[in-house]
This record gives structure tokens, C-alpha cells and sequence, in this order.
């Protein structure tokens, strides 16, 4: 008897109703938002999107890691609606509520930082960066930080400059913001390795900004949109010491990589190294807009009052949303879930880095997985073209994939942490009959 197949596709891909409202979406939506893929959702369940043609479709890109506990789950969607029928919105800075006390309580405890931990919310991942920046340099009372070569913290004035890329994400936006400096990454596939990045690390101490002058270092524990580089863990020793040396703030940006992603519930953890503050989002609530910065008491209670805030600040249906997935992802056991997910997609991807030649490398954390595609093994030279082929021809076959990288050609994993084994195997063929045809 034939297994049960998820994917299925009712017409060609886009389809006549895609079609159509990509024609409206042409005449009112600003151009700038419309690089997406050509299909239209009209529902999503778990780890598939339904398009407005009826075809059913296999969801490797979770709305860039929003969907850790899957699309539409029951218990989030009941928790969104109780909430919203008492109520939707105060503005907890006016009238507070519990949800914003519960959700504090909960992620204060779950947060890789001994002691007394505080936690604030906000509304997107660039916010919580650049509050996280505000609350280093109120607790120092520097101005300066460093990011780093591939990072990704947001499209707002401060996140932007911290973010690497260029293009598209800064050109022709500037000026920036002043302070912001920028050290490399450790990248064991294309270099420097943990020691060297550490050494540039102190030439940008030595001739670009002294340490008495920075306030925080804001870092990823493995590179998003850089493309999923994880850091080695000299690396992260070597910053947590430099911190501790010259009194600086150390931020780990777990916006993609938090909520089990990488196999612990953040992924300091692998490290076992604490930060002093931690910055979240995107799975926190289940696609609700939220985010936050938990981090040690004293630098979080150091602000003066109204240091930070906002209008929306921690919406009560959010958080009530938030909490849903703190239980969705403890109950069903999500964590370790991320593991056996990870060994499993990390079983193929090496497997078709020895079919393919293209495939460069293989890395990531847990179920944070990628795969690097080059035009030569011995130059590494990116090829971002491949993937684009790699992207079409996989959503030809009914999977929804994702690139990254600095230079675009990456393609990570950012399935639902729900996803059931016979979905996962049949991605992981729509993804290898999509490498097949392409390469």
C-alpha cells in the first residue's frame, strides 16, 4: 500500500489564483516587498502551506524560523482566542497584566544566567537588539559597539548599521549610526578560525576603538542570515573573557537560533558560557509579533524610568501566545525533537555533499541545518545561482525553501520543530530530486 503524501499539487506552480493576486499585489503593495516566492497562502497546518489554488505545499522556511511549534497550533490559536476576548491591548506601561508578569517569570528561568535575571518585551527581533544596545550603554555608560562580519540584527537605523550584508538591506540608506564597529566571524568551512577572529578582535581594540569605550559586543551563537555558521566554542570562551577583562556587555542575539532551534532551548547552552543579556523573537510566539531581552538584574533594572518602552510593547494576546509555545514546546518535548530532527536532515545533507560536488559544506546546530553551494571545491567560490535553481525547482515539487549566506548562496533548514517523519522524508526527496535536476 502507497504511503499517505503530503504534498500535492492541483496546478502548476504559480497558479492561475497566485497569478491573479500577484497582478493586484502589483498595483498596491510597495515593489520593495515583493521578492517572495509566487505562491499565495490561504491556510497553513503544522509543517504545510495551502496555496489559494489548493495545492498543498511542504514548509522548510517557517516563516524564517518563526514556527518552531508548527503553523496554526491548537494550543497557541486557543490561547490567542481567550485572550483576545478579554482583552487586546492597554499598553502594559499604563495598565499592566499578569501575561506580561507570567512570561517574564517563565523565560527569566529558562535563560542560560545564574542570578537574579530581569526580562522586557517588545515587538520585533531589531527592537530587542536595540534596547539590548541601550540598557549596555545606560549599565556602562559607553557609546561604543561591536557586531560582526555576516550579522543580522534588524532593518531599524541601529540593528541596520550592526548588520553586515549591504545589499539589500543598507544600500543607499545611510548615513548610519555612529559607534558601531565590526570584527569578523569565526568560520570553519572559509576562515578565520576561532584564534584568528580573536586576534582581529583585538586589533579592532587596538586601532579602531578602545575597550574603555564599547558597551556591548552583540553576537549570534550560530549566524542566521549569514548562513548558519555556528561559532566554535574557543570563540565564544575567548569573548565571554574579553567581556569579563574590560567590563563589556555581552549580547547573544538568539532571535533565530532560540526556542529549541539548534537541540537546547537556546543556544548559549551548547556552549555552556553565559551571556548577560539575551535578545529573542521570531518562535517566541508562534507568529504572533513579540520579542524580548532577558538579561542580569542589574543591568537591566540600571535604566531610568521610560528608558525603554512603547505603544505595543509585550501585547497580552502575544504573550498569552508565547506562553502557549513555552508549554507546546515543554510538553511535546520540542528540544530534543530539534535533535533527532538535525541527525536526520544532517544524515542526507552529507550524503549529497558526496553525490553532488557543488555542496560545499554541511553545518549548523541541532535542526539550525545548511547546506553551502559553490562552483568549485578548491576556490569555494559562492554560487548563489545554483541555489536559486536549487529554491525553484524544489517549490516545483512542493517545498518551500529558504537561502541565506553573505553572499546568497546557502540554503538552510527552518522546518517546524512539529514536523511529522513521514513529512521530513518526503521533503528531504523533494529536496534531493530538486539538487538531482539541477545539478
Amino acid at each position: 500500500m502507497a504511503a499517505t503524501r503530503t504534498i500535492e499539487l492541483r496546478t502548476e506552480i504559480p497558479g492561475p489564483r497566485s497569478r491573479e493576486l500577484a497582478e493586484r499585489e502589483a498595483r498596491s503593495v510597495a515593489r520593495p516587498l515583493r521578492v517572495h516566492l509566487p505562491v499565495f497562502a490561504e491556510r497553513a497546518e503544522n509543517a504545510t502551506i495551502t496555496d489559494v489554488d489548493g495545492n498543498v505545499l511542504i514548509d522548510f522556511a517557517g516563516g524564517v524560523g518563526v514556527v518552531n511549534v508548527g503553523h496554526a497550533h491548537p494550543r497557541v490559536v486557543e490561547a490567542i482566542v481567550e485572550q483576545a476576548q478579554l482583552f487586546v491591548h492597554t499598553d502594559f506601561t499604563i495598565v499592566p497584566y499578569e501575561t506580561y508578569v507570567e512570561l517574564g517569570e517563565r523565560l527569566c528561568a529558562l535563560v542560560p544566567i545564574a542570578g537574579s535575571t530581569r526580562a522586557a518585551f517588545f515587538n520585533a527581533g531589531t527592537e530587542a537588539v536595540e534596547n539590548a544596545v541601550k540598557l549596555a550603554r545606560l549599565h556602562t555608560g559607553r557609546p561604543g559597539v561591536i557586531a560582526f562580519e555576516g550579522a543580522f540584527h534588524g532593518r531599524t537605523l541601529l540593528s541596520m548599521t550592526m548588520t553586515s550584508k549591504f545589499h539589500p538591506y543598507k544600500t543607499g540608506m545611510g548615513p548610519f549610526a555612529p559607534e558601531v564597529y565590526r570584527a569578523p566571524y569565526p568560520n570553519d568551512y572559509r576562515g578565520p578560525d576561532a584564534g584568528e577572529a580573536l586576534t582581529a578582535l583585538q586589533r579592532v581594540f587596538d586601532t579602531h576603538v578602545p575597550p574603555e569605550h564599547v558597551a556591548a559586543i552583540v553576537f549570534e551563537p550560530q549566524l542566521g542570515e549569514g548562513g548558519f555558521v555556528p561559532a566554535p566554542q574557543a570563540y565564544v570562551e575567548g569573548l565571554r573573557e574579553l567581556c569579563d577583562r574590560h567590563g563589556i556587555v555581552l549580547v547573544a542575539d538568539e532571535v533565530q537560533s532560540g526556542f529549541g532551534r539548534t537541540g537546547r532551548m537556546f543556544a548559549m547552552e551548547h556552549f555552556g558560557i553565559e551571556p548577560d543579556l539575551v535578545t529573542v523573537a521570531k518562535s517566541i510566539a508562534g507568529g504572533l509579533p513579540l520579542s524580548g531581552v532577558i538579561g542580569r538584574a542589574e543591568i537591566m533594572d540600571g535604566a531610568h524610568d521610560g528608558a525603554i518602552g512603547g505603544t505595543f510593547i509585550g501585547n497580552p494576546v502575544a504573550q498569552a501566545a508565547a506562553i502557549a509555545v513555552l508549554d507546546v514546546i515543554a510538553d511535546e518535548g520540542l528540544v530534543e525533537r530539534a535533535n533527532v530532527i538535525g541527525a536526520r536532515i544532517r544524515e542526507r545533507m552529507l550524503a549529497w555533499q558526496e553525490r553532488f560536488p557543488a555542496i560545499g559544506d554541511v553545518r549548523g546546530l541541532g535542526a539550525m541545518l545548511a547546506i553551502e553551494l559553490v562552483a568549485d571545491r578548491a576556490t569555494k567560490e559562492p554560487a548563489p545561482d545554483i541555489v536559486r535553481a536549487v529554491i525553484d525547482a524544489a517549490l516545483d515539487r512542493g517545498l518551500i525553501l529558504l537561502k541565506a549566506g553573505v553572499h546568497g548562496n546557502c540554503i538552510r533548514v527552518l522546518c517546524p520543530l512539529t514536523i511529522e517523519e513521514a513529512v521530513l522524508d518526503e521533503a528531504l526527496e523533494a529536496w534531493e530530486d530538486a539538487l538531482a535536476a539541477v545539478l
